[in-house]
């Protein structure tokens, strides 16, 4: 659980490159996340080119560390090219990214999660950036590098929270 205890949202980033075997292993724990029916609904963009990182940084308002970050990672839903749009996609591409989250951490780097979906003009920025039909739904944007930042632990657990058997 040591992934899962210490992954924090990183904004900060040092400018070291992010080596391509490490994003593998962060992409490959993307691809190993549950889906409904096994439809496994995504398409992963990598970037790391400054241009398109800065272009990202502008998609939402919350999200303009990315032009600093090594790189930056663009999860798509393919709602496009299945029978009737698969609606279980968001739950689908909400494991996937907290995998790479988790394999982020692993790895020794960090990652900040910023929400493109269910946005509309935050999904349009990037469909533009990208060239992407409408069969391509960006779903979030994953900036990513070596940590310019520590985050302490926090533990979050609140037991009032829970509720055995009942509300």
């Amino acid at each position: 659980m040591n992934s899962i205890m210490n992954r924090r949202s990183i904004r900060k980033f040092t400018p070291q490159p992010v080596e391509r075997e490490k994003l593998i292993r962060v992409l490959r724990a993307a691809m190993q996340a549950p889906s409904a029916k096994n439809r496994q609904p995504w398409e992963f963009i990598v970037v790391t080119d400054s241009d398109t990182k800065a272009a990202l940084a502008g998609a939402s308002p919350y999200g303009g560390f990315t032009a600093g970050a090594p790189c930056a990672i663009v999860p798509l839903a393919v709602t496009g090219d299945f029978p009737g749009e698969s609606p279980w996609w968001c739950e689908d591409l909400s494991a996937a990214v907290q995998n790479m989250l988790l394999q982020l951490e692993e790895e020794g780097l960090g990652g900040c999660w910023i929400g493109i979906w269910p946005d509309r003009e935050r999904v349009e920025n990037v469909r533009k950036i990208f060239g992407l039909d409408s069969g391509l739904t960006p779903f979030c944007i994953i900036a990513c590098g070596y940590k310019g930042q520590e985050r302490p632990f926090e533990d979050r657990f609140d037991e009032s929270r829970v509720h055995w058997e009942r509300y």
